[in-house]
């Protein structure tokens, strides 16, 4: 059943920057995959097969080259919002049409802006800074938080230091080397 369906070319499967194993088994609910190793083995026989490209994080890279040996190439699929890394011109030129999903990772791009926005208005990244030079050492604070049983007063009472270590740091700022900490870190 594999013959009949049309044949997509893909970089390769999982590893570094093939396309995900879960995202391959969908793929091959409709389309014959291929991977560029495949392909380049026997590329007499692929060439005629493939009527598909599916570029997952920028690759395969589409170019003249690979256009000229794909003589039955119909569409162009691109795994992002953008098309910007592909020559469009160039590819409809050889009467291919290009394909994106504009609207894939709109949620994920509001959640990271609105947790930047949080990040960045309560000072996170400082803070996440702060916990991992582990201050305390220089200061002197106990970590009277880590010893409690109950996670809301274990919380909460991480907030108060962390609210009066941000005093002492930021309003003596001048007065504390940084030096100093990145020499210690």
């Amino acid at each position: 059943m594999a013959e009949d369906l049309p044949g997509v070319l893909v970089l390769d499967v999982g590893g570094t920057h093939g396309v995900l194993e879960n995202i391959a088994e969908l793929l091959k609910k409709h389309f014959c995959l291929i991977t560029m190793k495949e392909f380049r083995e026997n590329m007499k026989e692929m060439s005629k097969k493939i009527q598909s490209v599916f570029v997952f994080e920028c690759r395969p890279t589409i170019d003249k080259e690979l256009l000229e040996s794909l003589p039955n190439l119909k569409v162009i699929g691109n795994s992002g919002v953008g098309v910007d890394h592909l020559d469009v011109k160039m590819i409809s030129n050889f009467g291919v049409k290009v394909t994106n999903t504009p609207h894939a990772v709109a949620d994920p791009t509001a959640d990271i802006g609105m947790a930047l926005m949080l990040a960045s208005a309560r000072r996170l990244v400082e803070g996440n800074v702060l916990h991992f030079l582990d201050l305390s050492y220089f200061f002197g604070i106990s970590h009277l938080y880590y010893d409690k049983d109950n996670l809301s007063e274990s919380v909460f009472e991480m907030l108060l230091w962390g609210k009066k270590l941000q005093r002492i740091l930021f309003s003596k700022a001048s007065a504390f080397p940084v030096s100093f900490l990145l020499k210690q870190w």
